[in-house]
């Protein structure tokens, strides 16, 4: 549940206020980009990565958008310091406001900026997944775009959930692993880690991309290649990805007989949080007045 306070456009309110309207043309058609951030000791853990993918994706769905990431950064930071929310999670959105049959006459701006805070979810030991055929469409020149339709992606949801599930993994048309509704995924075989690559119509999920780009751990490899279902069962391990989860192994998949023999993923996982920590020592540095150490 969010907490009690929201930001609506560079202003604090009770998160119970009544803001929006149906005449916002991206509020009843999803038209609009969003991010969930992690807030670490007060920090915005690699905002720049979440921005960038934003303002890409709302440059693709011709969403008007804010126009510096300073100009996001600091009501976000704002918000965190209302709610109290120093370790916590952030959805951040950009709601484009107006074009078309249905847009209200009392529209005054070209975009909505909504953000809100919440308690970090405890995900347990691990997670247990199911599959679903036909659930991306790499094609698309709209994949791996985070907007706010997201509607498909709670429906699968909570239907895993009603079988006792945790997530589902997503397969694309040409039946090939394409990400969760909520996070990449990831397999190991000895000592080389695969995820599938965005041309498997994944979304480029911030810990994907830290893991692809940052982390090293000797002995360990990282790369992208095409995943099919069958090589998620003959894999050493396999684990999921998401902003909230870090590398969550997987426990079992529905249908099929995984391996849990796997040594990758917790020296991983602590090159990860190593990282996390360097960025917010860092980032809690330069926030320091001048002359101040």
């Amino acid at each position: 549940m969010m907490h009690r306070h929201l930001l609506h456009n560079g202003k604090i309110y009770d998160s119970r206020a009544i803001l929006l309207s149906p005449g916002q043309v991206g509020l009843l058609n999803g038209w609009g980009v969003f991010s969930t951030v992690r807030v670490v000791r007060g920090v915005l853990f690699a905002f720049e990565r979440h921005f960038r993918r934003m303002r890409r994706d709302a440059d693709l769905m011709r969403i008007p958008f804010p126009g510096s990431l300073e100009e996001m950064e600091k009501p976000l930071l704002e918000l965190v310091e209302a709610n109290g929310a120093f370790d916590a999670a952030l959805r951040v959105v950009v709601v484009r406001n107006r074009g078309g049959l249905w847009e209200g006459p009392a529209v005054e701006r070209d975009f909505d900026l909504i953000a809100f805070t919440a308690d970090l979810k405890e995900w347990g030991s691990g997670a247990r997944i199911g599959l679903v055929p036909n659930a991306r469409f790499a094609a698309s020149p709209f994949a791996g775009t985070k907007i706010l339709s997201w509607s498909y992606n709670l429906t699968w949801l909570e239907e895993a959930q009603a079988r006792g599930l945790d997530e589902v993994v997503l397969l694309n048309e040409r039946g090939e692993v394409s990400e969760c509704t909520s996070a990449n995924i990831f397999i190991a075989e000895g000592n080389q880690v695969w995820t599938p690559p965005l041309a498997a119509g994944c979304l480029p999920g911030v810990t994907r991309e830290i893991l692809l780009e940052e982390i090293r751990v000797p002995g360990i490899s990282i790369g992208e290649r095409p995943l099919r279902p069958e090589e998620l069962e003959s894999a050493d391990e396999v684990f999921i990805t998401s902003t909230t989860r870090g590398l969550l192994p997987v426990l079992a998949i529905e249908g099929l007989k995984i391996q849990q023999r796997g040594k990758t993923r917790k020296p991983l996982e602590e090159a990860f949080l190593a990282y996390v920590d360097r960025y917010v020592a860092q980032a809690r540095m330069r926030a320091l007045p001048a002359g101040v150490q």
